[in-house]
């Protein structure tokens, strides 16, 4: 579902970018409840849109969270040759720029920001695309650590300013999902393994020490990010994980400790037809899948292996029709289901995040259609649906 982005960070380019504002020019975004933080997750619009008109919209929907993936390595990425001292974040090899604009804005507009670490460069792992794990974890882990200690909220950047505090982290996105993490199975001594979660226990563990490495108080750090979806069957032509065992796979295989636990509930059904587009009160889906409507089966295997984490809803969202015929719901239906899914996280103790994916629909039909706003600029309903749940 949320292959998406790969396609969107390959198909832009680097902007050059208006000046961030050196004020503040407002109080943090509303909360949207006591016990859980509501926000965004549009990079599109918040790497590459004017930056002023882009957070104040954020801002005026009421948003208290942003979140971007920090691509380590890719077109985006921060790493693009090897860096003498991977976890200095000063280091030559590095290009934070990206980064560092939305960090500004998004303290300027009073807004947290969740970085993803994700995508690892060609120098990292052997020439092989960015889904494919580092060959080793220790440059991962200096990547994080120099990007905590850059957005440690002690760092002077390139203009003389200090750099505000990032203090929410996430690792990777999807890794359950062939599109952001392969291979997800091999096959040693005749038996089939499940390569992604070894995998994805070292880039969790790599991630949070890193981070918590860096010593500045407050951090948080997300492990899973899991997609909704997987088929179990490595013998399938495009396999992938569910994203309960994909968390018992990277349980077994050393993945250590985490401060939250992430995933991408989105619905599905039963036959998982494109005409079927369930409420979020629905279960449905594979037997395998978590959706909104039964996150606490999720929730019960977190706590089991990893005690009472909190939980953060990294993305979520409806498409519409218009523009998507095939898997969109109306414009009214998106409205409704969006209430009712908010809905049904603020009633979970354990939900402390969510975020709606798109803030404006992305410009082709094979991208995701589930903005507030269609390309043209125009509200959907479900854009004051979205300003009535965080206010």
């Amino acid at each position: 579902m949320s292959e998406r982005r790969w396609v969107l960070a390959a198909a832009l380019g680097v902007a050059a970018f208006l000046c961030v504002p050196a004020a503040t020019v407002g109080a943090p975004a509303a909360n949207a409840s006591a016990g859980m933080a509501i926000g965004i997750y549009d990079e599109g619009v918040t790497f590459f849109d004017d930056g002023t008109a882009t957070f104040t919209r954020f801002k005026q929907l009421g948003a208290k969270v942003i979140r971007v993936n920090l691509y380590w390595g890719g077109k985006l990425g921060v790493a693009k040759s090897r860096p003498f001292d991977g976890s200095d974040p000063r280091d030559a090899a590095y290009d934070w720029s990206l980064y560092d604009r939305v960090d500004q804005f998004a303290a300027a507009y009073g807004i947290k920001l969740l970085f993803s670490i994700t995508g690892t460069p060609r120098w990292a792992n052997g020439g092989q695309s960015e889904n494919r794990a580092p060959t080793s974890a220790a440059d991962l882990r200096n990547f994080a650590y120099a990007a905590a200690a850059r957005y440690s909220g002690n760092y002077t950047g390139s203009d003389g300013r200090t750099l505000p505090p990032v203090r929410l982290w996430a690792a990777w996105n999807e890794p359950n999902n062939p599109a952001f993490l392969r291979p997800q199975y091999v096959k040693r001594g005749g038996k089939w393994v499940i390569q992604s979660a070894i995998d994805y226990a070292k880039i969790c563990n790599a991630v949070y020490s890193g981070v918590h490495a860096a010593r500045y108080a407050g951090e948080q750090v997300a492990c899973g990010v899991t997609s909704p979806r997987g088929n179990n069957n490595p013998q399938s032509a495009r396999p992938s994980v569910a994203p309960i065992t994909f968390l018992d796979a990277a349980k077994a295989a050393g993945m250590k400790t985490f401060d939250a636990y992430a995933h991408n509930p989105y619905y599905g059904s039963p036959s998982e037809s494109p005409a079927a587009k369930p409420p979020p009160t629905t279960s449905g889906g594979l037997p395998t899948a978590v959706t909104l409507g039964n996150i606490n089966d999720l929730i019960s295997e977190v706590t089991r292996l990893y005690g009472r984490k909190p939980i953060w809803i990294t993305e979520y969202g409806y498409q519409t029709n218009p523009p998507d015929s095939q898997f969109g719901v109306s414009w009214a239906l998106q409205a409704k289901y969006l209430t009712q899914a908010f809905a049904i996280a603020r009633r979970n103790p354990r939900i402390a995040m969510m975020l709606w994916f798109l803030v404006r629909d992305e410009p082709n039909l094979a991208g995701w259609q589930s903005g507030l706003m269609t390309v043209d600029g125009r509200k959907k309903p479900s854009y004051q649906a979205f300003v009535r749940v965080t206010h």
